[in-house]
């Protein structure tokens, strides 16, 4: 009888054993990783040695408290390097060999990823540029500085950008101009305070491929000397000039030079009285916009 009812028992005990749900196939599964149970609690058992001994050096911190304040000193610590894109790209905008820092308030110019074409850092707090901060970028073909504060550029600051195509200092407190790239096309220092004896005579002689040069509203007593012949657009409004001479755009000596290039000259806001200089004009194609009368 008794022998009966074991076969009943492990009859019906079998069946209920091999339909156990999912779930629970899971979690023998999971315990079978001994490994993993023994870690833990060895990293548990040493967690509470050590901040037994803290309490005992008579002082109150965790040590998990502890850990993470020298963390976090170690990164405050640590200063961001040129070789690094991160702090840079965390503070601005990377994209496509494009840089956008605008707006951010930084106070000098970030470290830049080496491929980096086109750096647009407009309305910051930057008031000096360093040679150190484009030494080794060869890649830069725009940079737009517009709205900042700066009133010193390094000597040889822009000098290895042979690429540089494009340069904007626009609304900053220059008192003079840094030497410029040789393949520029665009110069903007609109708004600045700066004088002609802060231009060197030769400042734009070489520039043989600048198209556009925006000087206006700055201090000028007189019009940049040596200007290139590619040179199509030039503003000098709102300065202080008070005279030109025949040779500041034409060639007194030759009567039929043409400036074939130039197709503006805005010099609107100067107390100069341009109909007192018309043999200034006549190798131009278009008049100067400015007061004749």
């Amino acid at each position: 009888m008794k022998t009966l009812q074991t076969l009943v028992f492990l009859f019906v005990f079998v069946p209920l054993a091999n339909s156990a749900p999912p779930i629970q196939q899971e979690s023998l599964q999971f315990y079978d990783y001994d490994t993993d149970v023994t870690m833990g609690s060895l990293v548990q058992q040493d967690y509470e040695m050590q901040s037994k001994d803290i309490r005992k050096d008579g002082t109150n911190i965790s040590l998990d408290t502890s850990l993470r304040l020298q963390g976090d000193d170690g990164e405050r610590n640590a200063p961001p390097t040129k070789d690094t894109n991160l702090p840079t790209c965390l503070l601005c905008v990377c994209l496509s060999g494009s840089v956008y820092c605008e707006e951010i308030d930084i106070e000098a110019v970030p470290p830049l990823p080496k491929e980096t074409a086109y750096l647009y850092a407009r309305f910051n707090k930057i008031k000096r540029i360093a040679v150190s901060d484009f030494a080794d970028m060869t890649t830069l073909r725009r940079i737009d500085f517009s709205g900042n504060r700066i009133e010193e550029i390094e000597d040889g600051a822009f000098s290895k950008l042979l690429l540089l195509e494009e340069l904007s200092l626009a609304e900053n407190r220059l008192l003079k101009l840094p030497v410029l790239p040789p393949k520029l096309t665009t110069f903007n220092a609109n708004q600045n305070r700066i004088k002609s004896r802060g231009i060197k005579a030769n400042a734009f002689k070489k520039l043989t491929n600048l198209a556009y040069l925006y000087l206006g509203h700055n201090a000028l007593e007189s019009v940049p000397l040596n200007l290139p012949e590619s040179l199509r657009i030039l503003h000098l409004q709102y300065n202080n000039i008070t005279t030109i001479t025949d040779d500041t755009f034409c060639k007194s000596n030759n009567t039929r030079y043409i400036r074939t290039s130039m197709d503006e000259i805005r010099m609107e806001g100067n107390p100069i009285l341009l109909a007192k200089h018309v043999n200034a004009f006549n190798c131009l194609r278009t008049l100067p916009v400015g007061t004749y009368y």
